[in-house]
């Protein structure tokens, strides 16, 4: 949670020793809102409770020490900035506390100007990983969001015209077709691009999970909570949830999810007080909503609540103009992943590419484009390679005596090749216009070698 435009950035200062948390304070209160507490017990209790923007916390602490509460507070809110001081410290409690996340470890006593600069530069370091966190998300949607169609346009212009809102967005369309990146999209054009981004697969958890993931829990809410953790929508404040896959959440959350798009208000499990948020909600499913309101597994008046804004995705073979684009963007953007030279693809691949029906969409020629990469070599991917990677279509399945005829007679060429060239497979892919290392594929599929015998 960032800070309310106008208030100081509020620090929780943590020291058994009354006199450093009044000196503390003291030198804080100019430039920050400083909050103290004596034990980490009490630290809990706020942190829980409260807005902090950053913990200063001693290390030596009577009960739990201040490595424990560095790791509750880290579960709680993994983006807390947290600074470790002590008087004693050594050089394993430094290293333990920066891997279990501290931003800085300072050891006592420390004048004002030492301080000022620790908690500076804690607060500096998450606000530049807070802004690269932004520019990623940014270059990721900008980079993906590829091609020229009319459908893609017509999408790009209902962003541009949703994003200067706070209106909900209800995104559907089949897998694939690039719902996140959409919702990510809104989130960097709209007012809100500076605050946090989050995201909740409803179908990727089991349907209990989902409501405590959502709003979040208190130590001891269940077995296993051993300690509070705020929910997506709490650590969404200020920013946008991006709720995947809506039409697979309980009707139990749906009712609990559709209060708090309301009312703004939350409740943890297991807690009682009340929980202001300020959230936006883009939600996104590929199911038919209204059919599932008609089954009774979906809450109509949750459906019409997200559904203020909709915005429906082409599917990949609606907009088969823009596959050369996405081919080639991801030639590029994957070549550079898996340190490979730069690819051409033949009109005849392209062409092939284009005319397949793509039931996964986006995500399915990317990840058919990242194994012709990784799996091919040469300079120019042909048609063969395409082939061998494209999964059948049943429309042109042929029969199987075609099929094995069609083997056959590869075989036999590839075979009668090799032989000519004495087995030297460069000259023999040459001959066959085929990539070497696709050639080599073949050779291993069909069990050839030199001394196999003839058709």
């Amino acid at each position: 949670m960032s800070p309310a435009a106008g208030s100081k950035t509020r620090i929780l200062i943590v020291d058994d020793e009354p006199s450093v948390l009044l000196e503390t304070a003291a030198s804080l209160k100019r430039h920050y809102d400083p909050v103290t507490a004596p034990s980490a017990e009490e630290a809990e209790r706020i942190l829980s409770l409260e807005r902090v923007d950053l913990l200063l916390t001693d290390l030596k602490l009577p009960g739990k020490d201040g490595l424990a509460l560095l790791e509750i507070a880290k579960a709680a809110n993994p983006d807390l900035p947290v600074v470790v001081m002590s008087g004693h410290g050594s050089i394993e409690d430094a290293v333990k506390a920066i891997r279990l996340g501290a931003a800085d470890f300072v050891e006592k006593p420390f004048g004002p100007d030492r301080l000022h600069l620790t908690v500076e530069r804690a607060l500096e370091i998450r606000a530049l990983q807070r802004e690269n966190e932004r520019l990623r998300a940014m270059t990721g949607a900008g980079d993906q969001m590829v091609g020229k169609s009319a459908g893609l346009e017509q999408i790009r212009a209902e962003i541009a015209k949703v994003a200067r809102t706070d209106a909900k967005v209800l995104i559907t369309g089949e897998s694939g077709t690039g719902k996140e990146l959409v919702a990510r999209a809104i989130h960097k054009a709209s007012a809100r691009a500076r605050g946090p981004f989050e995201k909740l697969n409803c179908a990727a958890l089991p349907k209990d999970l989902v409501e405590s993931e959502l709003f979040g829990y208190e130590k001891g809410a269940f077995t296993g909570a051993t300690q509070m953790k705020r929910g997506r929508l709490e650590a969404a404040d200020e920013g946008t949830l991006f709720l995947d896959e809506v039409g697979d959440m309980s009707l139990d959350t749906q009712a609990k999810f559709l209060r708090a798009i309301e009312t703004g208000e939350i409740e943890r499990l297991g807690g009682t007080r009340t929980i202001s948020v300020d959230t936006r909600i883009v939600a996104a499913t590929n199911k038919d909503l209204p059919a599932e309101i008609q089954a009774g597994r979906f809450r109509e008046d949750l459906f019409y609540r997200l559904n203020v804004v909709p915005i429906d995705l082409p599917s990949l073979r609606q907009r088969r103009e823009d596959i050369p684009l996405l081919l080639a963007h991801f030639v590029a953007q994957l070549g550079a992943e898996h340190g490979r030279p730069p690819r051409a693809f033949s009109k005849e691949a392209i062409d092939r590419l284009t005319k397949y029906s793509w039931p996964g969409n986006i995500r399915e020629l990317r990840n058919l484009i990242e194994r012709i990469l990784i799996m091919t070599d040469g300079e120019t991917v042909g048609l063969g390679e395409v082939e061998e990677v494209l999964p059948s279509e049943s429309d042109d399945d042929p029969p199987s005596e075609i099929k094995a005829a069609r083997d056959k007679a590869e075989r036999d060429t590839i075979l009668s090749t090799l032989k000519q060239c004495q087995w030297n497979v460069t000259e023999a892919s040459r001959r066959l216009g085929m990539d070497r290392g696709y050639l080599h594929r073949k050779i291993k599929r069909y069990g050839l070698a030199r001394e196999t015998a003839g058709s």
